[in-house]
């Protein structure tokens, strides 16, 4: 299994645990670029990421056996180059799967496919690296009804469309604000960090938030700044604080939840 975050899926834990899976990390976006040049014909890349470390050293992936102790499976060592920046990058192969199986919002009759909001970060890259393609939507329109404009991912990458008959969107982690709610930690060790690392971020940048305390960040920084925030899945934006329930969105959701 190539995995870049497994989450707090239950199944995977056992089956890691119990020496059933054998899994390669892979840092997010050189998975999405490999999942990328799958899809894209593309046979393999060079990326800086993972450059002089235990991944270009063929250090992944690890097996976990039962009784608890890590055995390593290297794998073969990434070739590695340095380019006319000065910079060492590593040999990355795509990756194609069998099937690819991808949540839309809206599609016609003829399978081109319309994606909502962050649901749009992996789905049409995983569709186009799949020997098969089977696309579940909320809903089918006639051919012709989609603006071409917005179609996201054309007919030729899809082989099924699936439409359940009482659709839902549940939410994993439902985490809303309330009027009156502090906008900080709790933790006061943990708000020192995050106001210290809001110190950096100056007037005019654009600042990615990844997952944890990062994502405090935007709570921390002078109001009169003008900066531009963006967090992992995408979404570009992001605000202050958790959404109030009437604003809460399955398809709006970041990796801080």
């Amino acid at each position: 299994m190539i995995s870049s975050y497994v989450g707090e899926n239950k199944e995977f834990e056992t089956q890691y645990l119990t020496g059933q899976l054998e899994v390669e990390l892979c840092p997010q976006g050189t998975l999405a670029e490999r999942i990328r040049a799958g899809g894209a014909g593309i046979a393999a890349f060079f990326t800086p990421t993972g450059a002089n470390t235990v991944i270009q050293e063929g250090g992944f992936p690890i097996r976990l056996m039962p009784d608890g102790k890590g055995t390593h499976t290297p794998a073969p060592a990434r070739e590695m180059r340095t380019f006319p920046d000065g910079r060492d990058y590593i040999l990355e192969s795509a990756l194609k799967g069998d099937f690819a199986i991808v949540k839309g919002w809206k599609a016609d009759t003829k399978g081109n496919v319309v994606f909502r909001k962050s649901a749009r970060n992996f789905n049409p890259d995983c569709a186009t690296a799949g020997k098969t393609c089977i696309v579940e939507v909320e809903e089918i329109v006639e051919a012709g009804q989609l603006d071409p404009d917005h179609i996201h991912l054309p007919s030729c990458y899809v082989d099924r469309l699936v439409i359940g008959e009482r659709y839902e969107k549940p939410i994993e982690f439902r985490i809303t604000h309330k009027e009156g709610q502090s906008s900080s930690l709790p933790h006061e060790g943990r708000n020192r960090i995050v106001q210290r690392a809001a110190a950096e971020i100056k007037n005019g940048m654009n600042v990615n938030l990844g997952i944890g305390l990062p994502m405090w960040c935007a709570s921390a920084i002078d109001p009169s700044m003008d900066v531009f925030f963006q967090s992992e899945n995408g979404i570009l934006g992001l605000g202050k604080r958790a959404p109030t329930e009437d604003e809460i969105d399955a398809d709006l959701i970041n990796a801080g939840k």
